[in-house]
């Protein structure tokens, strides 16, 4: 379809919100209902929780406006650089590059990595999976694992994993409120009980659990690891620091992740804000992560709470961003 006969169309783009995908994992918790409010039915616990997603099998659906029940890649389909940007739909096409999570952990994540978009393009599944997290809030003397403690190689790594002493070559960081993470794929890593999160990570779920705590899986056996896999998957270097240093500047965006997959701002604001978009060739998220926010576009207007997202498409120039309380906004965008 060519922009110039949809013209009219575009005109109708709005910001979007997506009805949430909830996903019971064995280390999830009970923070998604507790924490951000939201009902995720008779499932046991809620370890993650999917509010924008092109990954196939878990396309995200609009919740509201007149694209309610449309899925978001059939939206890039039909849409084009309207919704996405031009430089975006160049690149990616009609999939969505990005999925955005909340994670609740009640307990260890395994011990993980991800491929590359080299590694993952020679496997021939898709994209790879470069992520980073913000931390939403943290149990006392909550931590997380990020990188090696050490330089390694392949054979060190591998004694460590035949003997059952991998912990002790992960590096470990304790965690707080607002903390950032960034995990360029390759970097090891896992999620420790305590930690509430967003994840702002590559259209990709690939993952190669490299340890899992010798934990018995639901159907009473070991998780399968994937020990062969990971191994051309893993960046064995030792980094000086693990943790994203950012300042916020009020009622600003400050950049908090600059990288090729996407950039990530963080928005803290008490008055409202005014948002010329259209330099940007690119949709915006805003998520949610303080107070409470009126998204007003020359059409309408939208809310955003704690735990939710919103799209912006790329098609709208303007947009004011008006707190109701003091608010805290993560700005994503390619």
């Amino acid at each position: 379809m060519e922009k110039s006969k949809t013209r009219k169309k575009m005109k109708s783009l709005y910001p979007l919100k997506f009805k949430p995908i909830f996903k019971d994992k064995i280390w999830g918790g009970q923070k998604i209902k507790t924490e951000l409010g939201m009902d995720y039915g008779d499932l046991p616990n809620c370890g993650e929780v999917w509010v924008v997603s092109g990954v196939k099998g878990n396309e995200s659906i609009v919740s509201d406006g007149f694209l309610e029940e449309n899925e978001l890649n059939e939206l890039v389909e039909i849409y084009m650089a309207d919704l996405v940007g031009e430089k975006v739909f160049d690149k990616y096409g009609e999939e969505f590059p990005l999925l955005i999570k909340f994670i609740d952990a009640n307990d260890w994540l395994s011990i993980q990595v991800h491929p590359d978009d080299t590694l993952a393009k020679k496997r021939k599944i898709g994209k790879g999976k470069t992520e980073m997290w913000y931390t939403l809030g943290a149990d006392k003397d909550t931590q997380l694992i990020s990188g090696f403690n050490q330089e390694i190689d392949k054979e060190t790594y591998l004694s460590h994993l035949k003997n059952g002493t991998l912990k002790s070559i992960m590096n470990f960081e304790n965690v707080k409120k607002d903390d950032v993470f960034f995990m360029p794929a390759g970097r090891v890593h896992a999620i420790g009980p305590g930690m509430l999160l967003a994840e702002i990570q590559q259209t990709s779920d690939t993952t190669y659990r490299m340890y899992d705590w010798d934990r018995i899986g639901v159907d009473g056996n070991p998780r399968e690891l994937h020990t062969d896999e990971a191994l051309d998957a893993i960046d064995f270097k030792k980094y000086d620091s693990y943790r994203t240093d950012y300042n916020v500047e009020l009622n600003n965006s400050a950049k908090v992740v600059d990288c090729d997959k996407f950039i990530t701002n963080i928005v803290e604001f008490d008055k409202p804000i005014s948002k010329d978009i259209e330099i940007l060739d690119s949709f915006i998220i805003y998520i949610g992560v303080e107070g409470s926010t009126i998204i007003v576009w020359d059409e309408g207007e939208i809310k955003i709470e704690v735990g939710e997202a919103v799209l912006v498409p790329a098609y709208l120039s303007q947009i004011n961003l008006v707190p109701k309380t003091k608010s805290k906004l993560l700005e994503v965008y390619l």
